[in-house]
């Protein structure tokens, strides 16, 4: 396979997942900015921007952080490569580009969110609507990833295209995880308060992990107990274990199918050899905002290993 198709699909995929994860993000940031003002002061747009990554290129082009910029700068915003529309016009240009190495159903559905997403307009849009606007974002991404899982041949095509939803959404966890503990609870609120458990519910519910929290832990949500399953559980698979679990098995099938292994592959195993051995207690012993913050470092070297290794 050419290194530029090689390239084209892992980022094809990149794109739909991070078009996912921000849908994801705003929809449980109205959700708790819906919560009544008892609950004091909150932070919750800001926290949508940090958990995102695009703080600082949101101030070049807004003003103050409020419910409508942030919707517009994360959901529709040209200026913001990680907006939705963006992730939605970049994956379907890379899947233009290799065309023929996709199936017929995961290009229409593909081009055909590309076409749905020229009728929606922030401004013309109520909560309401936003809302019903994600929820047709998350569903594209399911039913492209779908499509491909079951129409793919198992060749490295296939392969390239897991490694990029696995780096993506282990990005993805680790920063909403780190948003949560760090950013978004006030200073004034104490943790494990009434509005800590209902963040991490909702957090929970974004994630798809409610229902599997319960079935694990079989308790009420803590903290603890939480990161645990997003970070070291690799039974759940948004977790951090269970993506590097995906990227050791697909690195190691294209280095058997082209003969030859490098630094992705060694890179991606210490990475997994080490959430392995962990315990959830080292990861708060060392602070979770720090643990995280050196884990999103180390994801991005990997990423940076496999475009030099085979997209280069």
């Amino acid at each position: 396979m050419l290194s530029r198709t090689a390239n084209s699909l892992f980022w094809l995929f990149r794109y739909t997942e991070r078009a996912d994860f921000i849908a994801r993000i705003l929809d449980a940031t109205v959700r708790l900015a819906a919560l009544p003002t008892s609950y004091g002061e909150r932070n919750e747009w800001e926290s949508a921007l940090e958990a995102a990554g695009s703080a600082e290129i949101f101030r070049e082009h807004y003003g103050a952080v409020t419910e409508d910029t942030v919707r517009d700068f994360l959901a529709f915003s040209p200026h913001n490569p990680s907006s939705i529309r963006s992730c939605l016009e970049r994956a379907r240009t890379n899947a233009r580009a290799v065309r023929t190495a996709l199936t017929l159903e995961m290009w229409e559905t593909i081009n055909g969110a590309w076409l749905e997403l020229k009728k929606y307009r922030n401004a013309d849009m109520s909560r309401e609507d936003f809302a019903r606007f994600l929820e047709w974002v998350k569903s594209v991404s399911l039913d492209f990833d779908g499509s491909a899982y079951r129409t793919m041949l198992r060749n490295d095509a296939y392969y390239f295209t897991r490694l990029g939803v696995s780096i993506e959404r282990a990005d993805n966890t680790a920063r909403i995880l780190d948003v949560k503990y760090h950013v978004l609870l006030p200073p004034t609120e104490r943790v494990g308060g009434s509005l800590d458990y209902f963040q991490w519910t909702t957090i929970l519910r974004e994630v798809q992990a409610h229902t599997a929290y319960h079935w694990v832990y079989r308790e009420s949500v803590k903290p603890w107990l939480v990161a645990d399953l997003l970070i070291l559980n690799k039974q759940m698979p948004r977790s951090l274990a269970c993506c590097y679990e995906s990227l050791v098995r697909h690195l190691d099938l294209v280095a058997d199918l082209y003969g030859r292994r490098g630094p992705a592959q060694r890179h991606a195993s210490d990475c997994a050899a080490r959430l392995s051995a962990m315990r959830i207690e080292e990861v708060f012993g060392r602070g979770l905002h720090q643990w995280v913050t050196e884990f999103i470092i180390d994801n991005n070297k990997l990423g940076s290993a496999i475009a030099d290794q085979y997209l280069t």
